[in-house]
């Protein structure tokens, strides 16, 4: 309850900061959210462990930022035609051939700052800006599913994400995080309901407002969402997860509090807080700002004549074949 109360008096400054006559209106008075938002930042969602603070000097800041122009810069350059091939059976101990290149990665060019403070991590409970460890059955559980993720005997147990049938990263949400590419939202409001829809994959949450969550038994990939204004924020919350969708190894007995506050013409604060006592030793809270685009989402054709899980299937009848199927060097 303190770290609650806490938490509170915290968004309640935050939110106090806002200057209500600057942020765009519905006809019925709430806050416009309405538009596309660029969730993407430098800020990593968890601190790294070399000791930092909670916030960067101006100057760590812009270094981070220019080394983050100069690693993209780095990426799009062409690939040199006369490079040598890779070496047989990959560029790494675990057979890895490689992945995307600079051209596709889209990490955002800034870190992410609130009350003009540049934050080391989007976690900011607890205080060290970590994700809290697993229990014990939440420890067995993430266990279960690195394994089942080293299966290559079907297709339904390959990861839903790879499958392309919803995003992965958590960049749907909730809560929505970001990702490597692909971080625009667009949020479409009513007085009855919002709608987030994202660009990574094609996943769209309804949000209803002012109601109750359905029954225990109705369980929904991303959840059940019910929103409410307190004030100016927009405040949603999401129960009734699956057992198939699972964020950071967390259960279907996941809840999820979110809460949106447009805190200008250009800026939205998104926060949110994980519960879930079946996988972590307590809950944790993040926030991090997204930014105003004037750029529409993409579509996104996940799997448009793209081959890519016949392609680890047959990898994997082809290793079992000669013997040779082991974790090390499976098609990934």
């Amino acid at each position: 309850m303190l770290v609650a109360a806490l938490l509170l008096g915290a968004w309640t400054s935050a939110s106090a900061q806002t200057s209500t006559s600057s942020i765009p209106r519905t006809p019925d008075g709430k806050p416009d959210l309405q538009g596309f938002w660029d969730a993407a930042t430098l800020t990593p969602l968890e601190r790294p462990r070399q000791g930092q603070g909670k916030t960067l000097t101006p100057a760590e800041a812009t270094a981070i930022e220019r080394a983050a122009a100069e690693r993209r810069d780095r990426g799009v350059r062409p690939s040199d035609p006369n490079r040598k091939a890779p070496p047989a059976g990959g560029v790494d101990s675990a057979g890895g051939v490689g992945g995307y290149n600079g051209f596709w990665v889209d990490r955002g060019s800034s870190v992410t700052s609130i009350n003009g403070e540049a934050r080391t991590s989007i976690v900011v409970d607890p205080a060290d800006g970590r994700v809290p460890p697993f229990t014990p059955e939440g420890r067995a559980r993430a266990r279960a599913r690195r394994e089942l993720a080293n299966t290559f005997d079907d297709v339904e147990a390959r990861p839903l994400g790879e499958r392309c049938l919803m995003s992965f990263g958590s960049s749907a949400g909730p809560p929505a995080l970001p990702v490597m590419y692909n971080n625009i939202k667009q949020i479409v409001q009513t007085p009855d309901q919002v709608m987030i829809l994202n660009e990574m994959v094609h996943d769209a949450r309804i949000v209803r407002m002012h109601g109750p969550h359905l029954p225990g038994s109705i369980r929904k990939w991303l959840g059940d969402s019910i929103g409410r204004w307190e004030g100016d924020t927009l405040v949603v919350e999401t129960t009734n997860f699956t057992n198939k969708t699972f964020f950071r190894g967390s259960s279907e007995n996941l809840k999820v509090i979110e809460r949106f506050t447009r805190l200008d013409a250009k800026t939205l604060l998104y926060q949110f807080t994980v519960e879930d006592s079946a996988t972590w030793a307590r809950p944790w809270s993040g926030e991090y700002v997204w930014a105003w685009s004037e750029q529409p989402l993409y579509e996104y054709a996940c799997h448009e004549a793209n081959y890519s899980l016949e392609g680890i299937l047959k990898g994997a009848r082809r290793q079992d074949a000669d013997g040779s199927a082991s974790n090390v060097g499976r098609p990934r």
